[in-house]
C-alpha cells in the first residue's frame, strides 16, 4: 500500500461541514484514500466500520425494522433533509399521500447542493421517518410507500 498523506484542509473542511449540519460523523473517500471524521461520540476500543443505524426518527420504531421494507426508500447520502420546498411550506408529501414514480418526496441538503429524493415506485406513503431540518446518514430509512 503506499503513503497516505493526510490533507488538514479537507480534515478542516469536513469538521466545519459537521458543525454546519449538526451531523456526528462524516466520511469522505476517495480512490483506496478514507478520511473519516466524528465529534462527539463515544466509541468502544476496537469497534468494525459499518454504517449506523439511524439515531432519530420522527415517528416510534414499528415492530419490523423499517430498512427490510420492500418500501422504504433509503438516504443516498449524508445531508440534511429538508420535507418542503421552503422553510413552513407544505411538505412534498405527507402519511396517507399517493405518489407516483419520479415524484418529489423530500430534498437532501449535502455540500450546500439540493437533491430532491424521488420515488423509484407508486403507492401510499405509509411512514415518514425524518423530520425537517433533520440531520440524516446514508442508508436511514428516510420513509415507507407501500
Amino acid at each position: 500500500m503506499g503513503s497516505f498523506d493526510i490533507d488538514g484542509d479537507m480534515i478542516r473542511k469536513l469538521a466545519d461541514l459537521l458543525r454546519e449540519t449538526g451531523l456526528s460523523e462524516i466520511e469522505f473517500a476517495e480512490g483506496e484514500k478514507r478520511i473519516r471524521v466524528t465529534r462527539g461520540v463515544t466509541a468502544t476500543a476496537v469497534a468494525p466500520v459499518v454504517a449506523p443505524a439511524p439515531a432519530i426518527t420522527a415517528a416510534p420504531a414499528p415492530a419490523a425494522k423499517p430498512a427490510n421494507h420492500p418500501g422504504a426508500v433509503i438516504s443516498p447520502m449524508v445531508g440534511t433533509a429538508y420535507i418542503a420546498a421552503e422553510p413552513g411550506g407544505a411538505p412534498f408529501v405527507r402519511v396517507g399521500d399517493t405518489v407516483k414514480p419520479g415524484q418529489t418526496l423530500l430534498i437532501i441538503e449535502a455540500m450546500k447542493v439540493m437533491n430532491p429524493i424521488k420515488a423509484t415506485r407508486g403507492g401510499t406513503v405509509t411512514a415518514v421517518h425524518v423530520g425537517d431540518a433533520q440531520p440524516v446518514e446514508f442508508g436511514e430509512v428516510l420513509l415507507i410507500i407501500e
